[in-house]
């Protein structure tokens, strides 16, 4: 089912602007990702959606209907919490046929659906359990369980991973993705975690101080951010970032002074620069796409290694060089002869360098 936010407003105590005129339209089917540091509006936008708070303005269609009026109860919404919610009275058989009972279904349909329910999130083992008897992993799926046991047509999920530990958190991204792909139900889930915004969202929203800042795919938010907040949001660790002044060269065109040094601006962004006023520029490379060469090249630049941390197949060093210091992501084999005060050469290839407006942060539009 299609969800289409139109013009919503949401303010606390009067002033405290958590949702500042948001229009998004979701696709029916769509795994839909918000994602923004905390008190971004991302929480309170999910519950506008599904009636725990009211906006001030706005509209929210779930498909063809306008529900902002309507109670949770009327607006066919499923909802996964973050702190699994389940009744600790009841075994995990009950708490998840819950939501069956109140609406008085026979017992024969609700047993039905619970045992289908139970097998696809894999918890069918588990039924006769008390909740407390259940890890955190499971108690997660019993609580995704019970929201999807009542067919809905739209699934929300608030921060439903934050309180697992790393490695049952890797496995249920994983299940809960392919439990997408299997059932297609339009789902809208919200996290601060950037890296499982990247691997679950067909459709990843970025939001920050009640703002959307950029709507795109996983490809284009992390290779096309829109402004400086977005690129330095999504990517770990963040994108390197110098300010710099543009200048021209006789023999080489267009080139950025970055505080004595100086880089040849790529061709895609020349057209941007060269019809604007713009003289001040901020510009960005991430980690992993700065190489460690031999320095054949004039715009190789030397640079000094000060830590290098091992993370298995990969290294992140951080390197002085000139007046800046770099994050440099590399392969582990590529990087194992270096050590802390070794000199090296950085190469930062045109092709993935960023550049921003430093009067508004706002990208030139040049990402391949």
């Amino acid at each position: 089912m299609q969800v289409i936010l139109v013009d919503l407003c949401k303010t606390f105590l009067g002033s405290v602007i958590a949702v500042d005129n948001l229009n998004l339209r979701i696709e029916d089917g769509e795994f839909a990702v918000f994602v923004g540091p905390s008190g971004c509006g991302k929480t309170t936008t999910l519950r506008i959606v599904a009636g725990l708070e009211q906006p001030d303005s706005g509209s929210v269609y779930i498909g063809d209907v306008d529900v902002v009026n309507l109670p949770p109860k009327d607006r066919h919404v499923s909802m996964v919490f973050q702190n699994f919610a389940l009744f600790p009275n009841m075994n995990i058989y009950d708490n998840i046929a819950f939501p069956l009972q109140v609406r008085r279904w026979s017992k024969a349909d609700i047993d039905k659906r619970v045992h289908e329910v139970a097998k696809l999130v894999g918890v069918e083992d588990l039924l006769d359990r008390k909740s407390k008897q259940v890890s955190g992993g499971q108690a997660q799926r019993v609580s995704l369980a019970r929201a999807m046991v009542r067919t809905s047509d739209v699934l929300l999920m608030d921060e439903p991973l934050s309180a697992i530990d790393a490695k049952v958190r890797i496995q249920l991204r994983t299940e809960i993705k392919q439990l997408h792909q299997e059932t297609k139900i339009t789902t809208i889930y919200v996290t601060h975690d950037q890296e499982e915004a990247m691997t679950l969202g067909d459709k990843i929203v970025v939001m920050d101080r009640g703002c959307v800042q950029q709507v795109g795919t996983p490809y284009e938010i992390f290779h096309k951010p829109k402004n400086l907040f977005v690129a330095l949001f999504v990517g770990s660790p963040t994108m390197n970032i110098l300010e710099g002044k543009i200048c021209k060269d006789e023999n080489r065109g267009l080139m950025v002074e970055l505080d004595g040094m100086k880089q040849q601006i790529p061709s895609r962004f020349c057209d941007a620069l060269l019809n604007s006023n713009i003289e001040m520029v901020k510009w960005g490379i991430r980690p992993e796409h700065i190489k460690l060469v031999d320095g054949s090249e004039i715009d190789d630049t030397t640079g000094i290694v000060q830590v290098v941390e091992p993370l298995g197949s990969r290294d992140l060093l951080t390197i002085h060089a000139g007046h800046h210091t770099f994050k440099v992501m590399a392969e582990a084999e590529a990087v194992g002869h270096y050590n802390p005060e070794n000199s090296c050469f950085l190469r930062f290839s045109g092709d993935f360098v960023h550049l921003f407006n430093a009067a508004t942060d706002e990208s030139l539009n040049g990402q391949p």
